[in-house]
């Protein structure tokens, strides 16, 4: 991962204990994304919120699409999640919309547990 990367990285993750030391564990995603939208403002980082993402098939477009929770800083996938752990589904998700947007940097935060768990995946 190159050097901008890693320091991005480290401002996404930052905002994102930021809001699980204020909000702790137990609420909605949905509660997780909007203190994180207000970080992300305060913060002046440039960010998209659920992003619509096509689906390609042997040329054809699908009928149903992806949404990533956010794009930051145009190019890194942010999948909020609100569960007991970070499981393999999650990363199949994310490696998907990597995958679909050609970005190569996603994270998936999950704020469910007492200690906020993080991973990165890189394609």
């Amino acid at each position: 991962m190159e050097k901008n990367q890693k320091e991005l990285t480290f401002q996404i993750i930052g905002k994102c204990f930021e809001v699980h030391n204020n909000l702790g564990k137990g609420f909605l995603e949905i509660v997780y994304k909007d203190a994180l939208e207000i970080e992300f403002k305060k913060s002046k980082i440039p960010y998209q919120r659920e992003v619509k993402y096509s689906v390609n098939y042997k040329g054809e477009t699908l009928p149903h699409h992806f949404y990533a929770d956010f794009v930051v800083h145009d190019g890194i996938i942010l999948e909020v999640k609100a569960t007991s752990g970070i499981i393999d589904e999650f990363v199949a998700q994310t490696i998907n919309y990597l995958k679909v947007s050609q970005n190569k940097l996603g994270l998936i935060i999950n704020f469910g547990t007492n200690r906020i768990e993080t991973k990165r995946i890189i394609l």
